[in-house]
C-alpha cells in the first residue's frame, strides 16, 4: 500500500464540491499519485495537484494543518531576508505567482530525509510612473 492510500483525507475537503471530493475519491481508490496523473495528462505535477485543490488561498489563516503551517512559518522566518535577496540579485521587484512553476523533490539524507521544494517565477522589476 502506497503512502498516498495511507493518508487520511483532509478535513478541508468536506467543503470541497462533489466534483472536487470524487477527484480525491478516485485518486486514493485508484492508488494514484500526482506525478502519474500529471504524465499521462501531459501536464506538470505541481499545476495538477492544484486542479484538486480550488480553494487558492480561502483556508483557515494561520494555516493549522502542519505541513502549511511550516510553509507559512518558513515564510515568517525569512520571508524578508528572501525579499532581500532577490532584490540584490534582481533589483527593485517581485516573483511572479503567476507565471510560476514549482517542484517538490524527496532528497535522501543519512540523518533522515529532506524535502526539497523549488519556487520558480519569472522576476518582475517595479516600474515607476
Amino acid at each position: 500500500m502506497s503512502s498516498s492510500s495511507q493518508i487520511q483525507m483532509p478535513t478541508i475537503l468536506q467543503g470541497l464540491s462533489p466534483i472536487f471530493t470524487s477527484l480525491h475519491a478516485a485518486k486514493a481508490t485508484k492508488d494514484l499519485t500526482f506525478e502519474k496523473i500529471a504524465k499521462e495528462i501531459g501536464r506538470d505535477e505541481w499545476y495538477t495537484a492544484a486542479i484538486y485543490w480550488p480553494h487558492r488561498g480561502l483556508g483557515e489563516f494561520p494555516p493549522k494543518e502542519p505541513v502549511l503551517y511550516r510553509l507559512y512559518e518558513v515564510l515568517v522566518v525569512y520571508g524578508y531576508p528572501l525579499e532581500h535577496m532577490i532584490h540584490e540579485k534582481f533589483g527593485d521587484g517581485i516573483m511572479s505567482a503567476i507565471d510560476f512553476q514549482g517542484h517538490v523533490k524527496k532528497v535522501e539524507d543519512p540523518k533522515g530525509d529532506r524535502v526539497k521544494i523549488t519556487l520558480n517565477g519569472r522576476f518582475l522589476l517595479y516600474r515607476r510612473w
